[in-house]
């Protein structure tokens, strides 16, 4: 795991707060160089998987968590909970492709979902997200938003600067509140598809 620029520190990204879960307490938007906290691992294959198990209770639309796939604070794909005044808590998919943000697809409402599950996939140069639940055993996959082009995640794309290469990850944001609010995750996975 590594985090960006800053150390990984008990204070905003804890396993004993709620033991079996890694505790990630939102801080800066991830287009911030400062206080961020997302903990993340490096994309080592053309074709891959990874997703998390979540629990995430916000209370305003600055307050997010989710999975990510990252390259620097001007390249990234977020598929996040946050909430949202008319539908409660939401699911949404931001883009920053080289500092411009953009939202591709209309919240999509959690109902009473309390864990979520996320995932990803990389093959030939695109990025796609899905959500599911587990039943008997098995994930029940469903595509959210629109197919995504992964090449924004590589030196060649980057605006500039660029050298650290694709990451996935998973990070917590409190824009709204200085007692942070937290997300829970369960587990986080990735694997090379072939």
């Amino acid at each position: 795991w590594q985090s960006l620029r800053i150390p990984i520190e008990e204070d905003w990204c804890s396993t004993t707060d709620r033991p079996g879960y890694l505790r990630l307490v939102g801080r800066e938007s991830l287009a911030s160089r400062h206080r961020q906290s997302l903990v993340a691992r490096r994309v080592r294959h053309f074709t891959c998987r990874a997703g998390c198990s979540m629990e995430f209770e916000p209370e305003h639309f600055g307050q997010m968590a989710g999975l990510v796939a990252f390259y620097n604070v001007e390249n990234w794909f977020y598929l996040h909970v946050t909430h949202d005044e008319q539908l409660g808590r939401v699911l949404r998919l931001g883009v920053n492709d080289n500092a411009e943000y953009a939202e591709p697809m209309e919240p999509v409402s959690l109902g009473e979902r309390r864990c979520l599950v996320l995932a990803l996939t990389m093959a030939d140069g695109t990025l796609r997200f899905a959500t599911g639940a587990s039943r008997d055993g098995k994930t029940d996959w469903q595509p959210v938003g629109p197919e995504l082009d992964a090449t924004q995640l590589s030196d060649e794309y980057v605006r500039g600067w660029g050298f650290t290469g694709g990451f996935v990850g998973l990070c917590c944001q409190d824009l709204w509140t200085t007692a942070a609010r937290w997300a829970d995750f369960d587990w986080f996975e990735y694997a090379a598809d072939r």
